[in-house]
């Protein structure tokens, strides 16, 4: 799923939309027991509810591929003769008809996630008609002749439920401030997924898109309940490729060679952010040696670089660019100062050696403040 894709899904979520959105949820205890259910569609809720439902379901959607955002890409096997698989292909065709199944697909969630806390389990249902466009591409104007496609998905999500604090409120009743109870408050979501995929207008029954709020854990556990493969948490895959990258270009790993390679990646970066019909970019050894010769390193450091990268992620790898790049900040640290910049002004920090002395430095012209309070240098 591209940029334009998950767009066109998010813009479904919309309660004024008049969709056939039906939700079923499950409150989950501490202690994994199920204290409630419920049972609604869009069409039977007022817009203040239905508009929170909708914010939960497109959070699951919302973030990067290769951060928040996973393609689960299932093997041919499990295609084919999967019985996950095949379950998901029910629960997205059948509408929710299938209670035995849901219940059994819900259960399974229960039992092999680590949940902290209380949970609601929601899962959304949703039939899109992709003929019926308008003829500038937007949803709900006209309908083509052609014979009707139609798309049917599910989204999955988990939200923690967590007991708010006590504040003072306002009483229109009392006319008058008195003390709000704490009460328990559906979170946004930690987990989610969607199934099938929507690309070119239509369903890719072999890629699921998978949601993690916390980048640093792999929660597969959660994920054994649609697929046997596993995932590698982002910021493990991205810690991992600066560790490569260390470890092959050694004394060449300065300052210069960092920055070049961060800006050189930004680049594609943004590159694939103005693409919204492209698929998510990924890059691989060859790729990245390319950037590193570009970058200054030499030729049999950007070799070592390569072999290691296979080593590391295996033959013919490759990575999602959004993965290994940070374009929110660039850091510079030492054992007691940190200095942050934008990734776009890395080239304002320098090194040097001044007396026989190490020093990063950072043009301070104007505009110099120290704890909120601006100085003269």
């Amino acid at each position: 799923m591209n940029k334009s894709d998950i767009s066109k899904i998010k813009n479904r979520l919309r309660s004024d939309n008049h969709n056939p959105i039906e939700i079923r949820g499950w409150y989950v205890n501490s202690k994994k027991a199920v204290i409630s259910e419920l049972s609604k569609s869009i069409a039977s809720m007022g817009q203040t509810e239905s508009d929170k439902y909708m914010q939960i379901f497109k959070r699951v959607l919302s973030g990067d591929i290769g951060k928040n955002l996973s393609i689960v890409k299932f093997p041919l096997s499990e295609v084919m003769d999967g019985k996950l698989h095949e379950r998901l292909m029910q629960l997205s065709s059948d509408s929710f008809d299938d209670e035995i199944l849901m219940q059994s697909f819900v259960q399974e969630v229960i039992d092999k996630t680590q949940l902290e806390g209380n949970n609601l389990i929601l899962l959304m249902h949703d039939i899109y008609d992709t003929d019926y466009m308008s003829m500038n591409g937007d949803e709900g104007a006209i309908e083509n002749e052609n014979p009707s496609h139609v798309f049917k998905y599910l989204i999955c999500a988990v939200c923690p439920v967590k007991l708010s604090k006590p504040a003072l409120s306002y009483d229109s009743k009392e006319n008058n401030f008195i003390t709000r109870e704490p009460d328990w408050v559906v979170s946004a979501p930690s987990l989610g997924f969607m199934f099938p995929c929507f690309e070119d207008m239509g369903a890719n029954i072999s890629n699921a898109l998978f949601y993690s709020k916390d980048m640093a854990e792999d929660h597969n556990d959660f994920l054994s309940t649609i697929t046997e493969g596993t995932l590698t948490p982002a910021n493990e895959s991205k810690e991992a490729f600066k560790a490569v990258l260390r470890d092959a270009l050694e004394e060449e790993c300065s300052l210069d060679v960092v920055q070049s390679v961060n800006d050189r990646l930004i680049e594609k970066l943004d590159e694939q952010k103005k693409d919204k019909t492209g698929d998510p970019k990924r890059i691989g050894a060859k790729e990245l040696s390319d950037v590193l010769v570009q970058s200054g390193v030499s030729d049999d450091r950007a070799f070592t670089f390569a072999e290691k990268f296979e080593e590391e992620f295996g033959t013919g790898a490759d990575l999602p660019l959004a993965g290994i790049t940070d374009d929110k900040s660039f850091e510079v640290k030492t054992n007691d100062v940190l200095v942050k910049v934008s990734p776009r002004q890395a080239s304002l920090i320098e090194t040097r050696v001044i007396d026989g002395m190490k020093y990063i430095l950072i043009p301070a012209d104007e505009g110099v403040t120290v704890n909120g309070i601006s100085i003269d240098i």
